[in-house]
């Protein structure tokens, strides 16, 4: 099988970007309030072998729901806005659009991490983790492929979340082929049954979690979910 989900190993000069599986531009907003960080994102940006192009920058979350920036796919989200404390509410607004958030912030914590994966962010990484992580995961959310960065994958090596749904081991081969293909396609041919089948099985883990109060909305949340419940290992994707 062909490894479809990228994860990043802790030492950044061996970092490599996720191969691109398109060719044409990523379109990107950027909401932060520092103007240098801005600047230096965009410059990473223009130096990436696929281009990415950002459609609207600036300080609030309007420019990714108003104006050129409605059309990006991506939103790199700095949790941490000029009110001081983190805007999660202002990321449920932009998952809640079907928009892949990258939170990108200065806040190195395990807690805050999880917390912007259970309301849907598809990705989470410290400023200081840097260009080649924020490049990697920018493509890899493009390309609906999680992406996994040192922070993030701390937060969820430690969490000891209870409330774990108990899923079948039938569940489980579905749900790991699905993390390691670009469809559901691949994932019945490789298992010997139809898509039907496959997002029969999607749905039923979708509705367990749900049911024990945790929400998987995104692919990249129910990967980060059952790498936190000990289903599926980093390893294995």
């Amino acid at each position: 099988m062909t490894d479809r989900c990228a994860t990043a190993p802790a030492d950044e000069a061996r970092v490599r970007e996720v191969p691109p599986s398109r060719t044409e531009p990523v379109r990107v907003a950027l909401i932060d309030d520092h103007p240098v960080v801005l600047a230096g994102i965009e410059s990473w940006y223009a130096a990436s072998d696929r281009p990415i192009e950002v459609r609207g920058k600036g300080p609030d979350v309007s420019v990714a729901t108003a104006g050129p920036g409605r059309a990006a796919e991506v939103v790199v989200f700095d949790l941490q806005l000029s009110s001081g404390s983190p805007a999660y509410s202002a990321l449920r607004h932009l998952v809640a659009e079907e928009r892949q958030v990258i939170v990108y912030t200065m806040q190195d914590s395990q807690e805050a991490a999880l917390r912007c994966l259970d309301l849907g962010a598809v990705s989470y990484l410290t400023k200081a983790e840097g260009e080649r992580h924020l490049v990697a995961a920018t493509l890899a959310a493009a390309d609906g492929v999680p992406y996994t960065p040192p922070a993030l994958a701390g937060a969820l090596g430690s969490d000891v979340t209870s409330g774990r749904p108990t899923l079948t081991p039938r569940e489980i081969d579905v749900l790991l082929e699905w993390f390691q293909s670009e469809s559901k396609v691949m994932v019945g041919e490789s298992l010997g049954i139809s898509v039907r089948t496959v997002n029969t099985y999607l749905e039923r883990v979708r509705i367990k979690y749900a049911n024990v109060g945790r929400p998987a909305t995104t692919k990249a949340n129910l990967v980060a979910k059952a790498i936190q419940d000990g289903l599926i290992s980093l390893e294995e994707l």
